[in-house]
């Protein structure tokens, strides 16, 4: 692997963890719509600049609206917000380690509503991660006072929305470049968290004035929402999807240095061993799940012969799902 690829890799996972440290910040000031509605806004803009510089189309009519509209609220909108309201209940650091657990629901929501084949291991995993969230909820009345559980809940069901909405991208995004994409989420969840924030929260704007602030929603959006698109592709196209996914075991670590180096927030042997379950776990059945695809691929071009030609050969692969932050 080029150099390159690795400074990328340290890159994408210090602004991913660092979104957890930016959404903190932004909440004194701002209700966690409001949060979502300027982080989809500057990555808008952050996204549609890139567009235009490389010439990129936007495919407006390309674009199927109504199932955009849905994936982007189920998979960036909703679990935003939700993700905003946990931090107002529980440290930065802790909410990245939840973050970490979005894979292993993802596998879930496969088995009962898209009937995803899974193995022993993948099974494996889930259990070791899900040892890893007791951990962190502690077993011990005392323990379990000491974790906001509203918070908690709130979080894991932000990772469920990112687990649905990976599986509605696969079917709902197909024919659309990664730009038409990424843009038509951005302007659906600018839309969709905009609505609810004039609705529930009518937050004054004034706070941006602030330095502090408007570098955070910088952080958030431009470079959250933004940068780190270009950076994972990046990765994808000049690495492996393989290399480009393993910023999920990153991030967690990542928030926990932002959080304790800028926030003061503790670190305590139960997140700490939380973490290393949680991300276990995902490793696990990440891996069992890579190695089944791979003998499934192999199987269905062993059965296609040779009569397929070189026209097989050049075939574009499917792009992983990227990864949440």
């Amino acid at each position: 692997m080029a150099r390159s690829l690795y400074f990328a890799l340290i890159l994408l996972s210090l602004i991913w963890g660092g979104s957890f440290f930016f959404i903190k910040i932004l909440l004194p000031d701002f209700g966690p719509w409001t949060v979502a509605f300027l982080r989809s806004t500057f990555g808008l803009a952050t996204i549609t600049g890139v567009m235009l510089v490389l010439r990129k189309p936007f495919g407006f009519r390309a674009i199927p609206w109504v199932a955009m509209i849905i994936m982007a609220l189920v998979n960036t909108a909703i679990p935003w917000a939700l993700i905003g309201f946990s931090e107002t209940r529980l440290t930065s650091s802790l909410a990245s380690v939840l973050n970490a657990t979005t894979p292993l629901w993802t596998l879930v929501v496969g088995v009962v509503f898209f009937r995803v084949a899974t193995t022993r291991m993948q099974w494996a995993g889930m259990g070791i991660a899900f040892l890893g969230l007791l951990v962190l909820v502690g077993v011990s009345p005392t323990a379990l006072a000491s974790v906001d559980l509203l918070g908690f809940s709130c979080m894991l069901a932000a990772t469920l929305c990112y687990a649905v909405g990976t599986h509605l991208s696969k079917r709902l995004s197909g024919g659309l470049s990664m730009y038409q994409v990424t843009f038509g989420t951005l302007i659906s969840a600018m839309a969709g968290s905009g609505l609810m924030a004039l609705t529930l929260e009518r937050d004054s704007l004034a706070p941006l004035a602030s330095l502090p602030t408007l570098g955070a929603v910088i952080g958030l959006g431009v470079f959250g929402s933004g940068v780190a698109y270009i950076l994972f592709y990046f990765m994808v196209q000049k690495g492996t999807p393989q290399f480009a996914t393993t910023v999920t075991y990153l991030v967690p670590a990542s928030a926990i240095i932002w959080g304790f180096t800028l926030l003061n927030e503790p670190v305590s042997w139960r997140l700490l061993a939380g973490l290393v379950f949680i991300l276990g776990g995902v490793y696990l059945a990440n891996r069992s799940g890579s190695r089944s695809a791979r003998q499934a691929a192999k199987r269905q071009e062993s059965s296609a012969g040779s009569g397929s030609g070189a026209g097989a050969e050049s075939e574009a692969a499917a792009l992983p799902a990227k990864p949440s932050r």
